[in-house]
C-alpha cells in the first residue's frame, strides 16, 4: 500500500490562518479532501495522512468528519495540549476514535525553544505511550538538541521528525544540522519524514541537485526503515506542485531496491502508525 504520509486541510480562514501571508498567495484559499483525491490516484497512492494545521481541538473535530467521510483518509495526527492538567482525560477520549494515531505541536513558532523539555510538556508526552498514540516533532534546526534529549527521555515512545526538522537547503548552511541530525538519528524510537523538501528551497527555481546532500544525510543516518515519504500538499503547491515536488525523491530513490522504495513510499508509514 502506497501512503502519502504528511498532508493538511483546510477551509481558509485570514485570521485563524494568518501563518498563511501574502508570500503564500497560491494557498489562501479551501483544500479539502476532493481536491486531494485525484491527485494521489494519479500518483498511485492509496491514503493518506492528515496533519494537523491549527492548534486546536476544533482542529481534530474537523479532521475526523472529514475521514469518516473520505475512506483515503488512513490516519489522522491531532492536536492536544499536552501541557494540560487534564490532558490523560483527553487522550483517553481520542483512544474512542481510532482513525487518530498520533498528536503534533508547532514547537518550531514557540519563542521558548526548549518548550519541550518543560515538565508540564514532558507529562503529557509521557501519557502518549498509554494510548499507543505517536508524537510528530515539528521543529527548525535550532531545536534538534532540546529534541534529542525528549526523545532520549521516553524510549518507549514513537516519535518523527517532521520535514527533516527543515535544514536551510536555500543557503545551503547545513554543518550544524548534519552533525544534529546524525546524533538524534541514533535514537531508535525516532523515525523522520521526508517532506517539506521545496517550502525549504527557493520556491520558483529550486533544481533536483539542491536536496542531494540533506537527502544523503538523512538516508545514511535513519537508513531505510525509519524514513517516511509525505507530499506536504498544499504547502507544496508554492514551489511547483505535488507531481514536481515528487519527482525529486522519485530521482533520488532510483536507484534502491524495489522493497526500500516500498518502505519509504508506505511500508513505514503503515508501521509507524500502526494502520
Amino acid at each position: 500500500m502506497r501512503i502519502d504520509a504528511h498532508q493538511h486541510f483546510w477551509k481558509f480562514d485570514p485570521i485563524r490562518d494568518h501563518w498563511i501571508d501574502d508570500t503564500m498567495r497560491d494557498i489562501q484559499q479551501d483544500f479539502l479532501p476532493h481536491h486531494l483525491a485525484p491527485i494521489l490516484r494519479q500518483h498511485h497512492f492509496d491514503g493518506c495522512i492528515a496533519v494537523q494545521a491549527d492548534q486546536s481541538e476544533e482542529e481534530n473535530r474537523f479532521l475526523l468528519k472529514l475521514a469518516a467521510e473520505n475512506n483515503f483518509i488512513k490516519a489522522i495526527v491531532g492536536w492536544v495540549d499536552l501541557q494540560a492538567i487534564q490532558v490523560e482525560e483527553r487522550l483517553a477520549y481520542y483512544a474512542e476514535h481510532p482513525v487518530i494515531k498520533g498528536f503534533r505541536h508547532v514547537l518550531q513558532g514557540e519563542p521558548e525553544r526548549d518548550l519541550m523539555l518543560s515538565p508540564a510538556f514532558k507529562n503529557g508526552i509521557r501519557q502518549l505511550a498509554h494510548y499507543h498514540f505517536t508524537y510528530d516533532i515539528l521543529i527548525f534546526p535550532d531545536q534538534i538538541g532540546y529534541a534529542e534529549t525528549l526523545v532520549k527521555a521516553f524510549p518507549n515512545q514513537k516519535f518523527i521528525i517532521d520535514h527533516l526538522a527543515k535544514p536551510s537547503i536555500k543557503s545551503q548552511d547545513i554543518l550544524a544540522w548534519k552533525r544534529d541530525i546524525a546524533s538524534i538519528a541514533k535514537c531508535e524510537n525516532l523515525s523522520c519524514k521526508v517532506s517539506g523538501l521545496v517550502t525549504e528551497a527557493h520556491w520558483k527555481n529550486w533544481k533536483q541537485q539542491d536536496f542531494t546532500a540533506c537527502l544523503n544525510v538523512v538516508f545514511e543516518a535513519f537508513g531505510s526503515k525509519r524514513l517516511l515519504y509525505g507530499s506536504d500538499w498544499p504547502m507544496c503547491n508554492l514551489a511547483g506542485g505535488y507531481g514536481k515536488a515528487m519527482s525529486i525523491l522519485e530521482n533520488y530513490t532510483d536507484k534502491l531496491t524495489v522493497t526500500e522504495r516500498q518502505d519509504l513510499f508506505g511500508g513505514n508509514a503503515l508501521r509507524f502508525y500502526n494502520l
